[in-house]
């Protein structure tokens, strides 16, 4: 997973409910970027009736939101990456 472009993560999940995509993103961000970028973390309770969500906002403004409930970690970071190749991309052409 690119994570050099996000500028903000907000991960919200109840842990009672199916599906850890959510805990596996968290997983996935390294320990650098973490001091470097505000990552933001809820644990919902069980009777809890907020959704839970994944969001992603990068360095560009672009926010990304993500059900993690209905989609699996691969899709997620599939989605992720997709915006953070366009940022490189836009950063070795004004290089």
């Amino acid at each position: 997973m690119i994570t050099k472009y996000f500028q903000k993560v907000e991960v919200r999940f109840n842990p009672f409910v199916k599906g850890k995509t959510a805990r596996v993103f968290l997983a996935r961000i390294p320990p650098t970027v973490r001091q470097q970028i505000k990552v933001q973390s809820t644990v919902l309770p069980q009777d809890s009736t907020a959704p839970s969500l994944i969001s992603v906002q990068f360095k560009d403004g672009k926010n990304i939101e993500v059900d993690p409930t209905t989609v699996s970690i691969v899709d997620v970071v599939e989605e992720l990456d997709r915006h953070s190749r366009v940022l490189r991309l836009n950063e070795q052409i004004n290089a």
